[in-house]
């Protein structure tokens, strides 16, 4: 099975961070293993780590840790530059930044919570999933 392309959005991590028993955080613990690449852009790691370090995640994890986490998330992510705008394509404005992601990086998939945000990505070839869908698509649940 080709190793899938993906970008994970912020709710996904969020969710991840919070517990340790359900398909985010098995997501995460994947994302360094060869089932599938996590793409990332500037703004897409800029808003990981607001979205994370505000304080009702503060609670959930120490500073130093969440910064670690993002550190590697970098590294081991492809890292992309957004050159081409779609905007406005999607109703949420908060999610272009995601979906262009997505385009540059020519990815299979988006996971997310928030399916509904996403309606008509499938014109650019790519699927959006939760991450428990997108689990048991890839055999890894």
């Amino acid at each position: 099975m080709e190793i899938a392309q993906v970008v994970m959005d912020t709710n996904v991590l969020i969710a991840a961070l919070r517990s340790k028993y359900g398909a985010s955080f098995k997501l995460l613990s994947l994302v360094d293993s060869n089932h599938f690449q996590i793409n990332l852009s500037v703004p897409l790691i800029l808003e990981y780590e607001d979205v994370v370090k505000r304080k009702s995640q503060q609670e959930v994890l120490q500073s130093e840790d969440i910064d670690n986490i993002l550190d590697f998330l970098c590294r081991v992510a492809n890292l992309h530059k957004i050159f081409f705008l779609w905007r406005p394509y999607l109703k949420d404005f908060k999610d272009e930044f995601v979906l262009e992601l997505a385009i540059t990086a020519g990815c299979d998939f988006i996971i997310t919570y928030n399916k509904k945000d996403f309606k008509g990505v499938e014109k650019f070839g790519i699927k959006v999933l939760t991450p428990k869908e997108f689990l048991e698509e890839r055999g890894l649940l």
